[in-house]
């Protein structure tokens, strides 16, 4: 995969949104489309069921020289060489970790990020080794319905703050792409808005063009 740094376009195979889709079908054709990233999120889906899900998927990414980035499931991630793991708070920081080494992840291996809502989190997954950071969600958004929206606010404070790559996330679409590259953001992370488009890599490929 490309480096963190050049990666703009991030997106998903979540279960949620397959609507009967092969995941692999839909992981080719956000490859197809430009993404830089694919995280697979499969809530409250077993470890197994999640492997198996990443086997399918991981041969189509490493063709496209797209990083595969594993939600929730570390140890999947651990043993199918994934190039990137992804935790929320709950799973990081409220699990009792202050530092990414502590997951036994160093340089050079798989990579963590970490999701953050407010700029205290953001300092602290800086300070624990995040590879990178998701900032949101910016607007409300369905696939968490019960998180609140961290606004604008929060993307102008990372683009002046976060010193390591960083995706705005939550409630993006082509309507408001937009205001949040105006507000400092380089890089995106888009699922519904992507995953429930009639065309996949087109919808990939609309994004692209609005980010910088």
């Amino acid at each position: 995969m490309k480096p963190l740094t050049d990666c703009t376009l991030y997106t998903f195979v979540d279960t949620s949104y397959l609507h009967g889709r092969a995941p692999e079908l839909v992981a080719q054709q956000l490859c197809d489309g430009g993404s830089d990233l694919i995280q697979l999120r499969a809530k409250n889906v077993p470890a197994d069921a999640v492997r198996r899900l990443a086997e399918k998927i991981l041969p189509i990414t490493r063709r496209a020289n797209v990083g595969l980035v594993i939600n929730d499931h570390l140890e999947v991630a651990r043993e199918l060489g994934a190039e990137i793991c992804h935790l929320g708070q709950e799973d990081f920081f409220d699990a009792g970790y202050k530092k990414v080494a502590e997951l036994g992840v160093t340089a050079g291996s798989l990579q963590m990020g970490l999701s953050t809502h407010a700029p205290d989190q953001a300092q602290r997954a800086l300070e624990a080794g995040a590879a990178y950071l998701a900032i949101g969600p910016v607007f409300a958004t369905g696939t968490k319905p019960t998180a609140v929206p961290v606004t604008l606010d929060y993307v102008r404070w990372a683009a002046k703050h976060v010193n390591v790559p960083w995706f705005a996330i939550g409630g993006i679409h082509l309507q408001n792409c937009k205001a949040i590259v105006a507000a400092g953001a380089r890089r995106i992370c888009v699922v519904s808005a992507i995953l429930n488009a009639p065309d996949v890599a087109k919808a990939c490929l609309e994004f692209r063009s609005e980010l910088p």
